[in-house]
This record gives structure tokens, sequence and C-alpha cells, in this order.
């Protein structure tokens, strides 16, 4: 049992014993991504981006961190279990596909340090 099928299994349990399931729809579980992923980015909006690992591993800074990654993390595993996708699986064959696309072959400085497509 790979560590997302048991967070998407205790996922499952959670909402279960709550009787969530009629929040959880795909948009209402994007939204609150949305909304967790906008919580992770105001601890991060005025810090110097040079800087931001380390002050990101501060005391205080590195728990609130820490805690909204962790929910990030949870509503998508939920929404992924909610619209059927195999979240291990399509992050390994994007891995896969941007491998490729990606692929430096002959030429190895052609994507170093390049962000353009």
């Amino acid at each position: 049992m790979s560590d997302l099928t048991a967070l998407r299994d205790g996922m499952r349990a959670f909402t279960k014993n709550r009787a969530w399931e009629s929040y959880h729809d795909p948009k209402s579980l994007i939204l609150a991504l949305v909304g967790e992923v906008g919580e992770l980015s105001e601890l991060f909006q005025w810090l110097p981006a040079d800087q931001a690992v380390e002050k990101a591993a501060s005391v205080g800074l590195r728990d609130r961190v820490e805690d909204e990654i962790a929910d990030i993390l949870l509503y998508l595993v939920r929404l992924a279990d909610v619209l059927q996708i195999d979240l291990a699986q399509v992050g390994e064959a994007k891995l896969r596909r941007v491998e490729t696309k990606y692929n430096p072959g002959d030429r190895p400085d052609r994507y170093r340090g390049n962000h353009e497509r």
C-alpha cells in the first residue's frame, strides 16, 4: 500500500465519519484547494525570493507552512479520489512525458536553466 493510498483511505474515512460526502463534489474541493494554496501563498507573499527557503525554516513559520501544505495535499488526494484518479499513476506518467518533452538529448545545455518551451 502506498502512502497516497493510505492518505486516500484516511480521507475517505474522515469524510464518511462526518457525513461530508455531499460537500465533497469536485467544484467544492477545487475551491477549497485554491483557498489553501492562497493561504500558503500568503505566508511567502512578502518574503524575498532569495531568502524564502531560509525564512520558511524559521520557528513558527515552518509549522504554518507545513499545515498549509498538508491541507493542500489532503484536498488534492480527496479530489483525485472523488474523480477516481490514481495520483501516483498520473504523476509518474506526467513525469515520463516531461522527461521526454524536455530531454536535452545531444544538446545538454538546451533546457538547463532555460524556462522557455
